[in-house]
């Protein structure tokens, strides 16, 4: 059973045995293009196979306000604080909705990005750090975070291999370069080392995403079947 344990409590809250929630919470962390999808879809696939009852979530998928993001999105006129607040918005709302209920349910959730890449997101748009912990301390702790790690020139190359940069995951609303590949490199340079501080802040289980994906997969298996409810 998974701990009530709250980023915004200084010590771990446990409830009682009750209270206790029966699901398992696994946060898959990265940067845009380093596979965490993919992945999500492949460890659905083999816990569902396994006999566990799975749902996974992202952002901006949330009734409230994951088109309002969309929308607001499109005509890349969105500051940071709106940005801010816009995903925090969807985050409670699939938090309340969709995350608590199915641990209740005793259901294992895997989470595309869960607060860490929209606290990386503020603070390199120059957020104030304490701030946005206070805006996430309502956050459940997850049982695992797993962290995509990847070096800058591999992103890259797979990026081009993908063939378009993403306005918004190039940071070019904080015009850091004069087209979208210098602002890609120089935006996920700062996530990349912003994520890496994170890393010991919060425990992350880092994994080299420089390897294939069955190689990937295979160690999220490792490191996940263990945390898993008896069968």
């Amino acid at each position: 059973m998974t701990q009530v344990a709250f980023y915004g409590i200084d010590t771990v809250r446990v409830r009682s045995e009750e209270g206790l929630l029966p699901g398992r919470l696994f946060a898959i962390e990265g940067t845009d293009g380093v596979g965490r999808s993919t992945q999500i879809q492949h460890l659905r696939t083999w816990l569902e196979s396994s006999g566990y009852a799975v749902i996974d979530t992202g952002q901006r998928r949330s009734a409230l306000a994951g088109r309002g993001i969309d929308e607001a999105k499109q005509g890349h006129t969105l500051g940071p604080l709106t940005m801010d607040l816009f995903y925090a918005t969807d985050f409670v709302d699939r938090f309340e909705n969709q995350i608590l209920p199915a641990l209740r349910a005793g259901f294992i959730v895997l989470t595309d990005r869960y607060i860490y890449s929209l606290m990386a997101r503020a603070i390199v748009r120059g957020a104030d750090r304490d701030w946005v912990k206070q805006i996430y301390g309502l956050a459940l702790k997850p049982d695992a975070i797993f962290y995509l790690d990847i070096e800058l020139d591999t992103l890259i190359r797979r990026i081009l291999r993908r063939g378009r940069f993403d306005y918004w995951e190039s940071g070019m609303d904080m015009r850091l370069g004069p087209d979208l590949y210098e602002s890609f490199i120089i935006y996920q340079d700062m996530m990349l080392k912003e994520f890496r501080h994170m890393a010991t802040e919060y425990s992350f289980q880092v994994i080299d995403a420089q390897r294939s994906i069955p190689r990937i997969l295979a160690e999220l298996q490792a490191r996940m079947e263990p945390l898993l409810p008896a069968g």
